[in-house]
């Protein structure tokens, strides 16, 4: 395990008896409340210094609940330093008011519109999801992109009009790891990885791998190809627990990566694991 304490930039919390999870109904193992107390008692010998939350798909009507639940989370453990609620940017100009009102929350620092449950492979290349993308940086806030593979072409088009935007891939672009397919993935990844303001969350690999015989050898092609497109600078660490608990435990899957990148200086280990998280998510330093 890293010897100082880490960032985990994609935390998921909820509490199925408070909010309404309409995407849990097929997944007995997660449709159940998670909470902090479960997340402390997973992450067992890792260090955890801060952590990100990340919106967990409830219902859309609520997501302002979602967001001001989190942030009484907060003031009971500090380490929630930053929270990436979702937002109705496809409402363009429209979800300005929505933005305004998130942006008072000193917590919040981006917003995650997810598009990978979206049947129209151009949702994100739609002119008022566009502009709803292109408003976030008035308000201070990033992007979590949030896609599988075969959306990574649009997505590329879609950063391509957003230059002001600072973009976070999520879960490396959902490549299809169980499969052992690494095009047209590595391409796509390659070029979006040419744009200066996106970066890339190390997170969600196992997810993506046969959950149950997954091994180390499964990811590292992944591992080794996000880091040689985007260099340790613009990478870091995310547990995406507990979804991740379908296929692991979560210090299985800190010292997975870590040993992924053994080798590796104390500089960059420090960048994956915390560094880049704090600046990306504009964390306080200490």
């Amino acid at each position: 395990m890293p010897n100082f304490p880490i960032v985990d930039t994609h935390l998921h919390l909820w509490d199925t008896g408070y909010l309404r999870y309409p995407w849990l109904d097929d997944i007995p193992l997660l449709n159940k409340p998670y909470l902090l107390s479960d997340y402390n008692r997973a992450t067992g010998p890792v260090e955890v210094g801060k952590m990100v939350f990340l919106q967990c798909e409830c219902e859309p009507s609520q997501f302002m609940q979602e967001a001001n639940w989190v942030t009484e989370l907060a003031s009971i453990d500090p380490r929630i330093e930053g929270i990436v609620p979702w937002a109705p940017l496809e409402l363009g100009d429209g979800a300005r008011v929505h933005l305004e009102a998130l942006a008072q929350n000193p917590l919040i620092k981006g917003v995650r519109r997810i598009i990978q449950f979206e049947a129209d492979p151009e949702f994100c290349l739609r002119p008022d999801f566009v502009r709803g993308v292109q408003a976030l940086p008035e308000y201070g806030l990033s992007f979590d992109i949030c896609i599988h593979e075969g959306q990574l072409a649009n997505t590329i088009k879609m950063v391509a009009q957003c230059p002001d935007v600072q973009f976070i891939l999520d879960h490396i672009g959902k490549p299809q790891i169980k499969n052992h397919l690494m095009e047209p993935w590595r391409t796509d990844l390659r070029r979006l990885a040419e744009f200066p303001n996106v970066w890339c969350k190390m997170s969600g690999l196992v997810t993506e791998a046969d959950h149950q015989q997954w091994t180390p050898a499964d990811l590292r092609p992944y591992i080794d190809h996000v880091l040689a497109t985007f260099g340790f600078d613009r990478v870091m660490f995310g547990g995406d627990w507990p979804v991740a608990y379908q296929a692991t435990e979560y210090p299985r899957w800190v010292s997975t990566l870590e040993e992924a990148v053994a080798g590796s200086s104390e500089r960059e280990l420090r960048a994956l694991f915390r560094d880049n998280a704090i600046a990306f998510y504009r964390l306080p330093a200490e």
